[in-house]
C-alpha cells in the first residue's frame, strides 16, 4: 500500500459484479486512467477480484475470503452492483457481497452526491448537496447485530426489527459530515424522528449537535425525515451536508439522486477512517445486462470520490485533480447532450464512455 510522503504507487481492487456490473466498472477503470494521465498522476495497478454469481461458480462462495484478504492490501476497491435475489440458494438467503464487504472491513460511511450537471434534465436544477448516512446501525438487519439479523419471528404472524443506534457510531458519522461540510459550502442538516423516536434518533440527532461545537464555522439546522422529503423537493439546491441514520439515509439519496437528473449519475462511496469503496448507487439491472445501454455516469463518479478520497488522505494533490477531471468531463459530456437511455438519451454504455474520455483529453 501507498505510504505518506513517498512516491505513490496504488492499488485498486476491481469487483465486477453482475448484471451490468462489468460493463460500467471496466468504463470506469478506463475513465479513471485517462484522467489520472491528464492529471500527471502516477498510474494505478488495478487488481481484479472474483465476486458474486462468478465467484459461487468458481470459487464456492459470493464473496470469496481470498478475495477480502486481497482487498486488505490495495489501497481502496470498485464494486459493481450485484445481483445477490438470482444467486442459488443457500448464497440467496446469505448476506449480499456488498453488505459482507462493508461490516468486514467496517465501512461506516456511505456518502452520496447529488449532483445536478447541465443537460443532465434534473428535477431540481442547481442542486449540489451530499447525503453522509451512517451504515452500520439503524433499523437495517444484516448491519445491526454481531451474529445474526435483527429481525426476528416470535411467532408466525409476528415479526420484529431491532433499531440500534450507539454514541460511537453517531459521533463518527458526524465528523464524517463536519469534516465534509469544512470542505464545502459549510453547512449541515441534521435529518431524524425525534419526535417519534425519541430515545433512538433523538440520540443520534443530540451526539451531531454536540460534534457541531467543535466545527463553529458550520451552520447546523435539522428537520424531521418526513418534512425533508418536501425540503429537498422544493429547495434542494440550499443544501450542502445532509447527515442522518442507515434507513433514512437510502430513502433520502435516492430522492436526492433523482432529482439531480437520473440515479444513473447517482455515485456512492463506502468508506471508514482507512478504507474506501466506490460503489454506484443503483442496481445490477439484469434486464439490459450485455446490451450496451446501461449508463456508466455513477461508477464513473463513485470511481472519482474514491480518488478524491484517497488524494487527501494521502495529501496527493494529483490525485484530487484526476478526481476532478472526471467529473468535468462527466459534465461536459452531458452538457454536449450525450446521453444514455434511461436519461432521455441514444448514446450506448461504450459511447458514452468513449465521449467522456474524450471530453478528458480536451480538457
Amino acid at each position: 500500500m501507498a505510504t505518506l510522503g513517498s512516491p505513490h504507487r496504488y492499488a485498486l481492487g476491481v469487483l465486477y459484479g453482475d448484471g451490468i456490473g462489468p460493463e460500467i466498472v471496466s468504463a470506469a477503470v478506463l475513465i479513471a486512467d485517462a484522467a489520472l494521465s491528464a492529471a500527471g498522476a502516477a498510474p494505478l495497478t488495478w487488481q481484479e477480484l472474483p465476486l458474486g454469481l462468478r465467484a459461487i461458480e468458481e470459487c464456492g462462495e459470493a464473496t470469496p475470503k481470498a478475495t477480502l484478504a486481497a482487498l486488505a492490501e490495495t489501497d481502496g476497491w470498485l464494486l459493481g452492483p450485484h445481483d445477490s435475489a438470482s444467486y442459488p440458494e443457500p448464497f440467496r438467503s446469505e448476506l449480499n457481497p456488498s453488505g459482507t464487504i462493508r461490516k468486514h472491513f467496517d465501512l461506516y460511511a456511505n456518502v452520496r452526491p447529488a449532483k445536478a450537471f447541465e443537460g443532465g434534465d434534473a428535477l431540481a436544477p442547481g442542486a449540489d448537496l451530499v447525503i453522509v448516512r451512517e451504515n452500520t446501525e439503524g433499523f437495517y438487519a444484516d448491519r445491526n447485530t454481531h451474529l445474526g439479523t435483527g429481525e426476528f419471528m416470535p411467532t408466525p404472524d409476528v415479526a420484529i426489527a431491532m433499531g440500534i443506534i450507539t454514541r460511537t457510531a453517531c459521533e463518527r458519522i458526524a465528523r464524517e459530515a463536519f469534516e465534509l461540510a469544512s470542505r464545502r459550502r459549510k453547512r449541515v442538516t441534521i435529518v431524524h424522528k425525534a419526535n417519534v423516536l425519541k430515545l433512538t434518533t433523538g440520540l443520534f440527532r443530540d451526539v451531531c449537535r454536540e460534534i457541531a461545537r467543535d466545527y463553529p464555522d458550520v451552520a447546523v439546522d435539522d428537520f424531521h425525515i418526513d418534512a425533508m422529503t418536501v425540503h429537498l423537493v422544493r429547495r434542494a439546491r440550499e443544501f450542502d451536508v445532509v447527515v442522518t441514520e442507515n434507513m433514512f439515509g437510502d430513502i433520502l439519496s435516492d430522492l436526492a439522486g433523482e432529482l439531480a437528473g437520473s440515479l444513473g449519475t447517482a455515485p456512492s462511496l463506502n468508506a471508514s477512517r482507512d478504507r474506501a469503496m466506490a460503489q454506484a448507487a443503483h442496481g445490477s439491472a439484469p434486464d439490459i445486462a450485455g446490451q450496451d445501454v446501461a449508463n456508466p455516469a455513477a461508477m464513473i463518479l463513485s470511481t472519482a470520490m474514491l480518488l478524491e478520497w484517497l488524494g487527501t488522505r494521502h495529501q496527493d494533490e494529483a490525485l484530487v485533480r484526476a478526481a476532478r477531471i472526471v467529473e468535468e468531463g462527466v459534465g461536459s459530456t452531458l452538457e454536449r447532450g450525450i446521453r444514455t437511455r434511461d436519461m432521455g438519451g441514444a448514446a450506448g454504455c461504450r459511447a458514452f464512455t468513449e465521449a467522456v474520455a474524450a471530453s478528458i483529453g480536451q480538457l
